[in-house]
């Protein structure tokens, strides 16, 4: 790509718009999940009781279920992440491609 394509591309309003709306579900995501690990965390260290809490027929703990909570849960971030990259994102990339081509 030459500079001037270069430069044309970073002063499009579509390509702003696009890297606008892609930093900040990235960054929402981002926090929800260290608010996820974050909080377990937390209650690892100030809740051990009630994390050590037998659930059923006190086979588990509850912290065993909300520790593998938070690994589903990045998971499921990451896949909320990749259907909106793959739907909005890729639409706004191809828009934007056949602008500046």
């Amino acid at each position: 790509m030459a500079a001037q394509d270069y430069n044309q591309l970073l002063r499009s309003p579509q390509f702003q718009e696009l890297v606008r709306q892609r930093s900040k579900f990235a960054w929402t995501l981002s926090i929800a999940m260290l608010v996820i690990y974050f909080g377990f965390i937390l209650l690892v260290a100030f809740a051990k009781p009630l994390l050590a809490t037998k659930v059923g027929d006190g086979v588990t703990s509850l912290g065993i279920i909300l520790g593998l909570s938070v690994i589903l849960s990045a998971f499921v971030l990451t896949g909320i992440y990749v259907q909106r990259a793959n739907s909005r994102f890729d639409e706004l990339t191809r828009h934007l491609t056949r602008e500046i081509m």
